[in-house]
């Protein structure tokens, strides 16, 4: 199979399952990326050079993490489950960091970095989304639809400039040579347009202003999405790799898939909570 066609194809599986997860039933949503939060928790882990123990600690981790928020925005009922697994959360983190006495690492307090660096730069944007699916699916599905519209609109507007006779102006070569200042503008007009799009079919209905909600929603996470994607294109140039992984054939690994997340859900669930 050609590289295009991989690319199609597994790109087609991956957008249908996030879109089916939201819309179909909490636990689907739930369960899926429950596991996506724990295989990106490794994927770092695995870039960082970590340890076996240490990147399944914190794998688990990181899954304990997803499942509090799970059940706090979502499934808000079983008191005793949400006490038992936060108890869980903390001892493990404990272990994790107890355990370098006897683990006899060369740089402890290196281990100790990349396991709160996964905590909060990976597991809790991951967790946060139940804050955004509890308030409502269709806020969520925009996320998602929003980063991949901001992703379209740079790349189409980025290719399209590249060809004058002075090419484009370049954000940052030395991280993301690819980017331009063009093709961020020209993502932030598509996902504004997506916002517009939002408000027409009257997921912003509940909001006070909801035009100016749906724009300033659409807006930040095309801004925090790009910034998101630089920030993980910006660690692999650092270790000197390419992908994060290969998870998804022809796109590389759970991280490259989800990177702009790491920002644009966290300013989300804050506008959320201010709105």
């Amino acid at each position: 199979m050609s590289t295009f066609w991989q690319r199609t194809l597994s790109g087609t599986v991956y957008v249908g399952l996030v879109i089916a997860s939201i819309l179909v039933h909490p636990l689907f949503f739930g369960v899926l990326f429950l596991g996506v939060t724990m295989l990106a928790v490794r994927e770092q882990h695995i870039l960082l050079g970590s340890s076996r123990f240490t990147t399944i600690g914190s794998m688990l981790a990181g899954g304990l993490l997803f499942a509090m928020a799970w059940m706090v925005f979502i499934n808000p009922f079983d008191y005793v489950a949400l006490l038992l697994i936060a108890f869980c959360y903390a001892a493990l983190l404990l272990v994790l960091f107890v355990a370098e006495l006897w683990l006899k690492a060369a740089d402890p307090i290196r281990n100790w970095g990349n396991i709160l660096l996964s905590q909060i730069m990976i597991a809790l944007p991951f967790a946060l989304m139940n804050v955004v699916m509890g308030r409502s699916k269709f806020l969520l599905l925009a996320l998602f639809v929003t980063i991949w519209v901001n992703d379209t609109g740079a790349y189409c507007v980025g290719c399209s400039t590249a060809k004058r006779k002075n090419g484009n102006h370049k954000m940052f070569p030395r991280v993301s040579p690819a980017k331009s200042w063009e093709g961020l503008f020209g993502g932030f007009v598509f996902a504004l347009l997506a916002g517009y799009i939002y408000y027409k079919v009257g997921w912003f209905a509940g909001f006070t202003y909801p035009l100016a909600a749906a724009l300033v929603f659409a807006l930040l996470i095309a801004v925090a999405g790009t910034f998101g994607d630089l920030m993980e294109s910006l660690m692999k140039r650092t270790i000197g790799v390419k992908d994060s992984g290969k998870f998804l054939p022809g796109h590389g690994g759970v991280l490259d898939r989800f990177d702009s997340l790491l920002l644009a859900t966290p300013v989300v669930a804050l506008l959320l909570y201010l709105l």
